[in-house]
């Protein structure tokens, strides 16, 4: 096939992809700026006191958040993939559903790892980082705790699908599935790109008090679409952890939970050790169960047509 991204240099791919990132992100700010005001009688820097108790106004800021993971990142990520070649969702690793077992070791990988994050966000919440980003994390976190405000279970419904599985979808199309997939191209190093991912990843939710447990989770969500080559179990890992939060606030805001879960938890360094080989041992097993990402370069098929063999198995 000619005409397609994948027949431009890496660097080349690194650029157009950046470039829609950039300018889709760019577009979305500017019409935020633009229609906040007008739309609410609100500014965005108004908004971003937290303090805010217009349930009409709460329900724009939560068409934003669904609007910044659909324009920022799902748009993007689509848009290269169909560029790049003929076969997008083949690219991308959304190759048919996954199975039963192969679902299950991904989420009880994403599970078991929450302890070791919880430990190393500890760590993290004693860095020493300048007072403008304290003041910038302690603004998002409030924005998010109004968002998160659930009085009834439509709102718990409303909240599963806009902070959780859309931003999941988005984002693993977006780090996983795009970004990844040129790092590892590009240095022929997976384990180095799948870190490296998991940095840029945290690194552009800009909150260095939680940087950390994001590299931590990033990391394993890299993991598991490099050791079965299936996009799918990246993003239901990653609604069971943005969703488990939502639901567990909403328990807690009816009395069916008395700890509050947004509030860092004390972890014990033997029980992170555990939940560090815990999960190891079951991506290990996801690796036993599923055909792996395959670092090759593309081969050639019938009508002279070339695809990529990331989690592509010959024999099916």
């Amino acid at each position: 096939m000619t005409g397609y991204l994948k027949q431009s240099s890496p660097a080349l791919q690194f650029v157009t992809f950046f470039g829609f990132f950039i300018g889709f992100m760019l577009m979305y700010n500017t019409a935020l700026m633009l229609l906040m005001e007008p739309l609410t009688g609100h500014s965005i820097l108004d908004l971003q006191n937290g303090d805010i108790k217009d349930p009409n106004l709460i329900g724009y800021l939560k068409i934003t958040q669904f609007l910044y993971s659909v324009v920022v990142y799902l748009v993007p990520a689509g848009l290269f993939a169909y560029l790049w070649h003929p076969y997008p969702g083949r690219y991308l690793g959304l190759k048919p559903a996954p199975g039963a077992i192969q679902i299950l070791l991904a989420l009880m990988a994403m599970y078991s790892i929450t302890w070791f994050g919880g430990f190393v966000n500890n760590w993290n919440q004693t860095w020493h980082v300048p007072q403008a980003a304290r003041v910038m994390q302690e603004q998002a976190e409030k924005l998010v705790g109004v968002m998160l405000r659930m009085p009834s279970i439509k709102d718990l419904f409303i909240n599963l699908v806009l902070m959780a599985i859309v931003p999941a979808i988005a984002e693993e199309l977006f780090f996983r599935g795009v970004f990844q997939r040129l790092l590892i191209k590009s240095t022929r190093r997976v384990w180095l790109s799948v870190f490296l991912t998991a940095i840029f990843f945290s690194f552009i939710h800009f909150e260095m008090l939680g940087f950390m447990v994001r590299v931590v989770l990033g990391f394993v969500l890299g993991a598991i679409y490099v050791l079965s080559g299936n996009l799918w179990l990246s993003i239901f890992a990653h609604i069971l952890n943005n969703g488990s939060l939502v639901v567990l606030i909403y328990l807690f805001q009816h009395g069916v939970v008395k700890t509050d879960p947004a509030k860092d938890t004390p972890v014990e360094w033997y029980i992170a050790l555990f939940s560090l080989v815990v999960s190891i041992g079951l991506l290990w097993a996801l690796r036993q169960k599923s055909t792996p990402m395959l670092m090759t370069d593309p081969v050639q098929k019938g009508d002279n047509d070339q695809i990529d063999n990331i989690g592509v198995d010959e024999n099916q």
